[in-house]
């Protein structure tokens, strides 16, 4: 039986030869590498109130990594990816959890595959927010990897650095946490109903009306508000048209007390015009005895 000897010259030269053969193959297929150090890793919380909140980073070079959620019934979660140079093509980007240099061993996952659509910034939906939080809670880094469509040869690598995550984190969940639990499009047309022969609300009307107004207090956006007041046809004409006036007054004064610019309602009583039921009858009459409230965002 024979015996392979190899000196230890002799391994030395075939590693190197390894080595350089491994760096000129990476010289053809450059990774440009976009991610702030720990010395630039900013996290900051914007959109801060009870409509929305917004966690960004800045990546360098590169753009905005946003996580945002918004009131709503449900909880809602969302990636945005903010990029200085959008996509020309139509492509994947492979979304992986990776351990930073200074846990040597810890293994990367992937998370999730992101559609990059051209001219459009590419975005990630709740599920998968939520999971790239939570990575980035455990200290991993969420990284962006794509081919370059400038260049078929190099690819693009985008990190989202844990430093100085933790404080902005821990304000953006209680941000979150504190969310109205309806959106404006659940308050934007709104039907509210009166007690009879009265400008006083039904109980649910009540509860729905001062939804719109803890809304219209921390809404600064709202560009018009519509009031537009009914009644049924029980009365008297010229009474049931006095009544809608006033129910449509009363409520433009509301919300002029709650901080909406007079400039920007408009409030009109209708009377017994426009009925939706029949007024033969007490849940007809119960139904005409309305006031439609709709806003306008710009």
């Amino acid at each position: 039986m024979k015996k392979i000897i190899v000196s230890t010259s002799t391994y030395f030269i075939a590693v190197t030869c390894i080595s350089l053969s491994l760096l000129i193959g990476n010289a053809h297929a450059g990774i440009r590498q976009y991610s702030a150090d720990i010395q630039t890793s900013q996290w900051q919380l914007s959109n801060a109130s009870r409509l929305q909140c917004t966690l960004s980073h800045q990546i360098p070079r590169y753009g905005e990594a946003r996580f945002s959620a918004k009131a709503s019934r449900d909880l809602n979660m969302e990636f945005e990816l903010d990029m200085l140079r959008l996509p020309d093509n139509y492509s994947l980007a492979e979304v992986r959890s990776v351990a930073p240099s200074w846990q040597p061993g810890v293994g990367s996952r992937t998370l999730a595959n992101m559609k990059l659509q051209k001219q459009f910034n590419p975005s990630l939906p709740k599920k998968v927010a939520w999971t790239m939080l939570n990575e980035l809670e455990q200290g991993m880094s969420p990284t962006f990897y794509y081919n370059d469509w400038y260049s078929e040869t190099d690819k693009i690598s985008v990190g989202l650095s844990t430093a100085r995550f933790k404080k902005a984190y821990i304000a953006f969940v209680s941000c979150v946490g504190n969310l109205l639990d309806y959106s404006f499009e659940d308050i934007s047309y709104t039907v509210l109903n009166y007690q009879s022969s009265s400008d006083k609300f039904t109980k649910a009307s009540q509860r729905r009306m001062e939804m719109i107004r803890e809304y219209l207090s921390l809404d600064p956006e709202l560009e018009l508000v519509l009031v537009d007041a009914y009644s049924d046809s029980y009365g008297g004409r010229w009474s049931n048209q006095q009544l809608s006036e006033r129910r449509a007054a009363k409520i433009r004064d509301y919300f002029v007390q709650n901080g909406i610019e007079v400039s920007r309602i408009e409030a009109k009583g209708h009377g017994e015009k426009r009925h939706i039921s029949s007024n033969d009858s007490t849940l007809g009459r119960a139904k005409n005895r309305r006031v439609v409230i709709q806003m306008q965002k710009p």
